[in-house]
Formats: C-alpha cells, sequence, structure tokens
C-alpha cells in the first residue's frame, strides 16, 4: 500500500503555485526580462527541461525581473529544439545557450566565462524550485547593503568539533549577518554574487573540473574563502513559499553522493590548505 504523504495540505497546497505559474507561462504576454537587474543564470537537462519553464515563470512574475534570464544546456538538439514550454517564453526574453558539460557548474560557469569584465551581479538559481515573487527583489536589496559580500537565500554554517570540521550533514543554518569565514551558501534558493567575484572566478578558470566536478557549492565555497569575500544569508524573506516543483525528485548524484555519502567533505578536504582550516577554525579573515 502506498504511504500517504506525511502533510498532505502542503502537498496538495503545493500545485497552487505550479498551476499558477503554467497559465503565466501559457498566457502571460509580459516580459520576463528588465533593464536593470542582475542576471539570472540556471541549467537543466533532460526530462527536467519539459518543466523548467515553471521555474522560469516563476522569476519573471516577480517584483524585480531579471536584465537576462539565461538557461545552459549541454545538449545541442534540446537547444534547437526547446520543449514547448521553454520555446514559448523565449518570446518573452528567456535565453536558451548551448555549453560544455560541466555538471551542476553549468548554472554559472559559462556566463561568468563568456563576460570579459563583470559590471553587474549574477544569481543563479535551481530548475526544479518555484520562486517567491519577492526572491530577486531581496537578494539585490541585500547586495545594496552589502555590495562586496555574496548573499544568499539559504547559507550553512560550517560547524567546529575542537580543531576538526564536523561533516556536512551536521552544518545548521546561518541566520546572522555577521561577516564569517564559516557561511557558505547552498544553491537550492538563489544566491547573488557580486561583480568582482564574478571577474575572480573567471580568472581562476576551470579547476574544478579535477577536484570538484560534481561539488559546486563547496568549490564556490573555497573561492570565496581564499578572496575573503564573505557569504551572509538573507533575513527578511524568512518563511516565503519557495515551492518544489512536483514530480521531479533530488538529483541522486547531488543529494546522495555530495550529502549523504560525504563527497562535500571529500572535496572540502581536498581543497582546503593548512591556512584554510586556520581561518575557518578562528573563525575570522586576517587582516590585510
Amino acid at each position: 500500500m502506498r504511504r500517504l504523504p506525511r502533510d498532505p495540505i502542503r502537498l496538495v497546497s503545493s500545485y497552487v503555485p505550479m498551476s499558477s505559474a503554467a497559465i503565466r507561462g501559457r498566457f502571460g504576454r509580459r516580459s520576463l526580462v528588465a533593464p536593470g537587474g542582475p542576471v539570472v543564470s540556471l541549467t537543466t537537462f533532460g526530462v527536467r527541461a519539459r518543466s523548467v519553464h515553471l521555474t522560469l515563470a516563476s522569476i519573471g512574475r516577480g517584483s524585480v525581473r531579471p536584465s537576462r534570464l539565461i538557461v545552459w544546456l549541454d545538449d545541442a538538439a534540446l537547444v534547437s529544439s526547446p520543449p514547448r514550454g521553454l520555446s514559448r517564453l523565449c518570446r518573452r526574453g528567456v535565453e536558451v545557450r548551448l555549453c560544455d558539460d560541466l555538471g551542476p557548474h553549468k548554472k554559472y560557469f559559462p556566463y561568468v566565462s563568456s563576460i570579459a569584465r563583470h559590471r553587474v551581479p549574477m544569481v543563479t538559481a535551481d530548475d526544479d524550485v518555484l520562486y517567491p515573487p519577492r526572491w530577486l527583489e531581496t537578494l539585490v536589496a541585500d547586495h545594496g547593503r552589502h555590495p562586496d559580500a555574496i548573499v544568499a537565500h539559504r547559507v550553512n554554517r560550517i560547524v567546529v568539533d575542537g580543531a576538526a570540521v564536523a561533516p556536512y550533514e551536521r552544518w545548521g543554518r546561518a541566520t546572522s549577518e555577521r561577516p564569517t569565514p564559516r557561511n557558505y551558501a547552498v544553491g537550492v534558493k538563489g544566491v547573488l554574487y557580486p561583480p568582482a567575484f564574478l571577474d575572480l572566478l573567471r580568472a581562476t578558470g576551470d579547476g574544478f573540473t579535477d577536484v570538484a566536478p560534481g561539488s559546486s557549492d563547496t568549490w564556490l565555497h573555497h573561492c570565496s574563502l581564499r578572496a575573503g569575500v564573505p557569504v551572509l544569508p538573507v533575513v527578511t524573506l524568512r518563511g516565503a513559499g519557495f515551492w518544489p516543483i512536483r514530480g521531479l525528485r533530488p538529483s541522486p548524484a547531488l543529494l546522495d553522493q555530495n550529502v549523504r555519502a560525504g563527497r562535500n567533505d571529500r572535496v572540502r578536504a581536498a581543497l582546503w590548505s593548512p591556512d584554510d582550516l586556520r581561518i575557518v577554525l578562528q573563525d575570522h579573515w586576517d587582516a590585510c
């Protein structure tokens, strides 16, 4: 016998925003982009390409719209002939671009490497989430208050056990805006990266392909740690509905391998130098 969901009310209510996004995607006419906003970059693959238009419609209906809304695909056939829902949104400003297969790094690196000098921030999004109307507005507002920081809707705080870092599964949520090298941005709810950090990523290149091919969050935290760029949580949108797109399962490669099988911990250990560990343990960056 199939088990009932633990929270049937939440399950049923999650279909309301999905239906709303589908209607806006099908019958909406307003452009999903507007001058002055940040660039929003994401990727999708396989069957998810058939539902990514729901995510895009939710982003484009926000109180702040992106200046560009880019979907990166490593499948040339999908780029030349995207699914109907995605194709329809291309007429409203969505860009579908071809890139190499870089795993989760597809959501940011093809854009980062395509711009010689970055002048506007970039926000990454996931393809299996419906974003609330003030999602981008709050990221942009926090960027205005902290222009040199990375700001994210979900930030984990690294847990320290004596002279060692605890396993990733034990890390909790960061709730303070105090800058600390122990803050670790998680991409699922959206992360804003300032232009100077995008230039740094471009200059750093694709070294992640050797040591962190499936761990984009860990690689990006490593880059921010080395550069002394703080990661701060957005605190003004707590409790807002980040609804999952029903029918899509989290990628086993990202959930099982990165978290449960400890890949994030192994990648972190390979990336960090003794100085990186010292900075995290002492919980502040050295003075310049």
